[in-house]
C-alpha cells in the first residue's frame, strides 16, 4: 500500500502524486521545484497537502471528507472518493469566487469539529455536519462571517480530541498562545465567532492557527529569513481572550511572521540544521504549506 499526496492550490485545483514518485533528498536540502513534478499554472501555488494512506480502499474513500476554507470565509465539504481519479493536468476541487483563494484543506471522518480563525483575532467552532456534502464543482457555504475591509480567514483546523488537543494561535509580531478547545463555545457556522487573541499594536494581527499537543513542535519563520523551532510544551495554556506571550523576537524593522508549521517533537537523534533551513527559506519561492495525513487529523470514525 503506497501513500498518496493530494496537492491543493490557492485557485482551487487538485493534483495527486504517489509518494515514491517524489525524489528523496537530504533533510536539509532545498528540495525540487513543485512545478517540475506537477502541471501547475504559472500564476497558481500549492496551499495545502494531504497524505492519504488508503487511497485504494473504497470504504475509506466513501467515509472520509475533504473540507476547504477560503480567505473570504467559505467552507466546502466533498467526499474523498471525488478525488480518486485526478488527471495529470489536475481537476477542479472547488469553485473560487473572484478575489478569493483556498487557505486551508483538512481531511475529516464526518464527525469532526472545525475551527476557523480570522486576522482580527476571532475564531468560530462548529461541527462539520453543519456543512452538507457537495460535489467537486461547487462553491460551498459561509463558514465564518468577516468584519469587512482587509479582514480574511488565516486558517482552519480539524479537532479530534478536545481533551488532549489545544488551539495554538500566532500573531504577525511573534506573539502566540495556547488555549483549551473547550474555551471556544460551539456556534453555528456562518457566525463571527469569539475572541481567540487580544489584538493590539504590540501583537499585530493573527497569521496562523494550529491544533497542537505537547508532542508537537512549531517551526516559525519570519519574512527576513530567521527560523526557530519551539516546543509546544514550553508554552503554557492560558485564557482564550489574552494576548499571549512572545514566541520569537523580531529584530528587524517592519519584519513579521511569514509562516508557521506544526511538526512532531524532535529527538536528540533528529536535530534540525537551522542555518541550512534559513538559507533555504531565504531562496524559497513560497512559504511552507500545511501538511496533514489521514492518521493524524482524521481518524476513522468510531462505529455506532
Amino acid at each position: 500500500m503506497h501513500n498518496t499526496l493530494l496537492f491543493f492550490t490557492q485557485k482551487g485545483r487538485c493534483y495527486w502524486q504517489k509518494c515514491y514518485e517524489i525524489p528523496e533528498g537530504d533533510k536539509n536540502s532545498k528540495g525540487r521545484a513543485i512545478q517540475n513534478m506537477l502541471n501547475i499554472e504559472p500564476d497558481d501555488a500549492i496551499n495545502a497537502v494531504l497524505r492519504i494512506k488508503k487511497f485504494d480502499d473504497e470504504e475509506f474513500l466513501n467515509s472520509h471528507y475533504v473540507i476547504f476554507a477560503t480567505k473570504q470565509g467559505i467552507v466546502k465539504k466533498t467526499c474523498l472518493n471525488q478525488y480518486k481519479n485526478v488527471r495529470a493536468a489536475g481537476v477542479r476541487a472547488i469553485n473560487i469566487n473572484e478575489g478569493d483563494e483556498v487557505v486551508s484543506v483538512r481531511l475529516t471522518n464526518g464527525k469532526n469539529e472545525i475551527v476557523m480563525a480570522n486576522r482580527n483575532g476571532r475564531a468560530v467552532r462548529f461541527n462539520e455536519n453543519q456543512v452538507r456534502t457537495m460535489g467537486r464543482v461547487s462553491t460551498g457555504v459561509i463558514g465564518m462571517r468577516l468584519d469587512g475591509g482587509d479582514d480574511e480567514v488565516v486558517g482552519m483546523v480539524c479537532v479530534n480530541d478536545p481533551q488532549k488537543e489545544t488551539i495554538m494561535v500566532v500573531s504577525e509580531n511573534g506573539y502566540g498562545k495556547r488555549s483549551d478547545i473547550e474555551d471556544y463555545r460551539k456556534t453555528s457556522r456562518g457566525t463571527k465567532g469569539v475572541k481567540t487573541l487580544a489584538i493590539t499594536e504590540k501583537t499585530g494581527r493573527l497569521v496562523s492557527i494550529k491544533v497542537v499537543t505537547d508532542e508537537n513542535d512549531l517551526m516559525i519563520i519570519n519574512k527576513s529569513g530567521i527560523l526557530i523551532r519551539l516546543a509546544v510544551s514550553e508554552v503554557r495554556v492560558m485564557g482564550r481572550a489574552t494576548q499571549g506571550v512572545r514566541l520569537i523576537n523580531l529584530t528587524k524593522k517592519n519584519d513579521t511572521i511569514a509562516s508557521v508549521c506544526k511538526v512532531m517533537k524532535s529527538t536528540d537523534d533528529d536535530e534540525v540544521d537551522l542555518e541550512a533551513l534559513e538559507e533555504a527559506n531565504e531562496e524559497a519561492e513560497a512559504p511552507l504549506v500545511s501538511f496533514d495525513s489521514d492518521d493524524t487529523d482524521a481518524p476513522v470514525a468510531p462505529e455506532e
